[in-house]
């Protein structure tokens, strides 16, 4: 049975999707604020976290949380769900490392479908079978266990970031659309937002190869994976 943490203030809407994830066969624990959540989450932690971002007296503790858990794992699917649904708390909620962004009027079958995703996602790092691995010029990609290389550097990136980078290099020199890459990633976001999991995944490259340049931006169009790379 899947683990999943719901970080919300509001004790009846916490007990409220308690209830409902629960029905849908989770194991869901709930807290009210983010100290509590951290010491909880110190000694383990779950297998998804959701959370709100004001917290009690915190008006910007979940983005604080994810921070905090996006140092302790790469690859723990994160969800914000939140009244808050303007393109600044969206963005900076990717930013920092969320794989995904929901506003509180998201039905519960839209919910549990975007749950579903990320689990399917994830647990694709912990099937035990043999690698396939991609090789495109410098870059190396394990799609069965995430994980993914540059010039033998192994990179720390969320879920996201990595379908991102695979959807890209897949097809190296083929422009992908915003909307391809939104698919392939399994998210339903903007423009501005894909632009910011792109600039984030090329400061990831840069921190282990200042001459990084295999992303191309086509304007109006999208992104490539350069061939020469």
């Amino acid at each position: 049975m899947k683990r999943i943490a719901i970080v919300e203030d509001e004790r009846a809407i916490r007990e409220n999707y308690i209830d409902l994830l629960t029905h849908h066969g989770y194991s869901v624990q709930g807290f009210p604020n983010r100290l509590e959540a951290q010491q909880s989450f110190a000694s383990q932690l779950p297998d998804l976290v959701i959370i709100d971002i004001g917290l009690q007296d915190e008006m910007d503790g979940g983005f604080s949380l994810c921070q905090w858990l996006r140092a302790k794992s790469s690859s723990l699917p994160i969800i914000f769900l939140t009244a808050r649904d303007n393109d600044i708390d969206m963005v900076s909620g990717f930013r920092l490392g969320a794989d995904d962004y929901l506003s509180k009027d998201v039905s519960v079958h839209q919910l549990v479908a975007r749950l579903s995703a990320l689990f399917r996602r994830a647990d694709l790092a912990q099937t035990p079978q043999a690698p396939k691995l991609i090789e495109v010029g410098h870059l190396s990609i394990d799609p069965e266990r995430l994980r993914l290389s540059w010039k033998g550097c192994a990179l720390d990136l969320t879920v996201t970031e990595f379908w991102l980078i695979h959807a890209l290099a897949q097809h190296p020199g083929h422009v992908r659309a915003r909307s391809h890459l939104m698919q392939a990633a399994q998210m339903v976001v903007d423009d501005a937002t894909i632009t910011s999991h792109v600039k984030r995944i090329r400061k990831k490259f840069q921190a282990i190869d200042k001459e990084f340049d295999a992303i191309d931006t086509v304007y109006g169009a999208g992104y490539r994976w350069n061939e020469a790379n």
